[in-house]
């Protein structure tokens, strides 16, 4: 019974160790037209967005001379008040990312295109994941 026990425990710490911390950020080549996604009528940043973001930041802390602006952006729904105003809090959670790693917020700026610059053109969800974005560039 005990044995039993011990490997059904050490097959549960294997599963854990798997899940766990294994992440590696990994700094881009380029800042240029990297965009994290978030999920519809949110500006919460994602486990995937928050290791592109990190990556970002590790790229400004090798580039010190390097100014980026986010842009965030939404999908076709909503009136072009709520999108401008979505858009905005996108990129500043975005930009909120970065800042928290150690770098001056003067190097980042964000704007709000709301819906009004879509990367993909068209309707329903395959087409509105994409847009429900924030896009850095490099100034």
């Amino acid at each position: 019974m005990k044995i039993k026990n011990f490997a059904m425990l050490a097959g549960m710490a294997g599963i854990l160790a798997a899940c766990g911390g294994t992440t590696k950020i990994t700094e881009p080549a380029d800042l240029n037209d990297q965009r994290v996604f978030f999920a519809f009528n949110s500006s919460e940043i994602s486990e995937d967005a928050n290791n592109n973001l990190l990556g970002q930041a590790l790229y400004l802390k090798n580039h010190e001379d390097t100014k980026i602006q986010i842009a965030g952006n939404c999908d076709e729904r909503g009136s072009t008040e709520y999108n401008l105003a979505l858009g905005a809090r996108r990129a500043n959670a975005a930009k909120n990312v970065i800042v928290k790693e150690g770098i001056d917020p003067k190097r980042i700026s964000t704007i709000s295109y709301g819906k009004e610059r879509p990367l993909v053109q068209g309707t329903g969800e395959e087409v509105w994941k994409w847009n429900r974005n924030a896009t850095t560039t490099v100034k």
